[in-house]
């Protein structure tokens, strides 16, 4: 039988945690594991690697023809959709694997470290990316891959701590303040990162492995400061791979858990599609240049930040779930701001406002409320599909996008279509919340 993670009160109690290390010390660390992070998925993934590698592709291809794949010629700009694709189907395979693995043996502490390390690593490694280095595309594409794949699996290992550093009702604000100190550690390093671009134009490469060394560097404070669960309350160890099979079909026997992750999986597609296509909105819809564009990210970055402490007070005052779909019905009305206002920097500005509150909320609450859903001892497992129904179904929104910018030529009709998405989400949440599925429930035990 599966050993249950000690609730903070126990954990003080039995000494579950190291005498020197107290509750509020492991939070902070685990705080700063969001920090450390964020930098990767701020400068590395949305500002500056997509463009760099593009650049880097279409230097090595002069007066080639493109390479093929598959028999199929691959255009400069498909390369970094493809690494991100290729890195996506990795993290599909490897998580819930990596989530077994966490939940058999309880080393927390080694699994992030590990994953830090080498996705930190391997982001470091792109400061040999120069216009000079001749397999500087191929080079990039394999670091690249890499560091997302560790980036994803870090994020299962840190998040199966949640549970172990809060009771059901302080994860929401344990949550928020995760979410919250990652946007700021985002924010700051990518306006460290523009002033630097400002200066040496050239010095991209320089900027990506600085990333990593944030990230290290964090990393392993923040893995310092936090310990992993008693050794009494070690599970019995399985076969990592039948015992991901067990958890994924043990799926049916908990119908809540279930029932949000698909509502998760609904919604974040709305989430997702429009931070991935903000950018080309922008410039598309909008008519606005890239410095507006790069504005708008740090907007979002510290506008987010307050978004999620101000939705965890809203939880506190009407419930978590109700809280999530409030931040829903604020994503509609994004969505229908994009519609009917003008084209120019100012709209760009509001409607990115608008987005950076209600995302902080439905980011930080939906880990919080899928938290107490867990079965006992699974939690690695159970986040490990959380993170797949958040990462490894990204490429649904986008298709939906694509298909109506193609029938309909306008970008403000393909962005309002994901609202099927946020209803069809919406629509399940309201199911549970009539259920009296609500965050002061009894939590699910084995």
């Amino acid at each position: 039988m599966k050993g249950r993670n000690l609730a903070v009160s126990q954990a003080r109690t039995k000494g579950a945690f190291h005498s020197m290390s107290s509750i509020r010390q492991q939070r902070f660390g685990w705080y700063l594991y969001d920090f450390a992070n964020s930098g990767f998925s701020t400068s590395v993934i949305t500002v500056f690697f997509g463009p760099y590698i593009t650049v880097l592709a279409m230097n090595a291809m002069q007066g080639t023809t493109h390479p093929s794949f598959l028999g199929l010629d691959i255009h400069p700009g498909a390369i970094y959709s493809l690494c991100v694709s290729a890195s996506v189907l990795l993290q599909v395979a490897v998580m819930p694997l990596l989530g077994s693995y966490i939940d058999t043996t309880q080393r927390k502490r080694a699994a992030l470290l590990s994953t830090a390390t080498i996705g930190s690593l391997a982001t470091i490694g792109m400061y040999t990316l120069t216009l000079q280095e001749p397999h500087a595309v191929v080079i990039g594409a394999v670091l690249f891959i890499i560091a997302n794949l560790a980036f994803g699996s870090s994020i299962v290992a840190s998040n199966s701590f949640l549970n172990d550093l809060a009771t059901n009702a302080e994860r929401d604000s344990v949550s928020s303040k995760g979410w919250a100190l990652g946007y700021l550690g985002g924010g700051l390093l990518l306006i460290i990162h523009l002033y630097m671009h400002s200066q040496w134009p050239q010095s991209i490469n320089v900027i990506l492995a600085s990333t990593g060394l944030w990230w290290l560097i964090f990393s392993v404070v923040s893995v310092s400061m936090l310990r992993d669960p008693a050794p009494q309350q070690r599970m019995q160890q399985d076969n990592i791979f039948r015992q991901a099979w067990k958890s994924l079909i043990g799926l049916r026997e908990h119908p809540k858990a279930f029932t949000f992750l698909i509502a998760f999986l609904l919604y974040n597609e709305t989430v997702q599609t429009a931070i991935s296509m903000a950018s080309i909105y922008g410039k598309m819809e909008m008519h606005v240049g890239e410095e507006v564009l790069i504005l708008g990210i740090l907007l979002v970055q510290f506008v987010a930040l307050f978004g999620a402490l101000i939705f965890n007070r809203l939880a506190n005052a009407i419930g978590t779930l109700s809280a999530i779909l409030a931040s829903i019905v604020g994503w509609a009305i994004a969505l229908g701001a994009a519609l009917v206002l003008p084209a120019s920097s100012t709209s760009f500005f509001l409607l990115a406002g608008i987005i950076a509150i209600v995302l902080g909320g439905i980011q930080a609450l939906s880990r919080s409320y899928f938290s107490t859903l867990i079965p006992e001892g699974t939690e690695a497992e159970y986040f490990a599909l959380y993170e797949i129904s958040d990462k490894g179904t990204s490429w649904i929104g986008p298709l939906l996008f694509g298909l109506v910018v193609s029938l309909t030529n306008s970008y403000r009709y393909a962005l309002v279509s994901l609202a099927l998405f946020l209803v069809v989400g919406a629509f399940m949440l309201f199911k549970m919340k009539r259920r009296d599925v609500e965050h002061h429930d009894t939590p699910i035990t084995n």
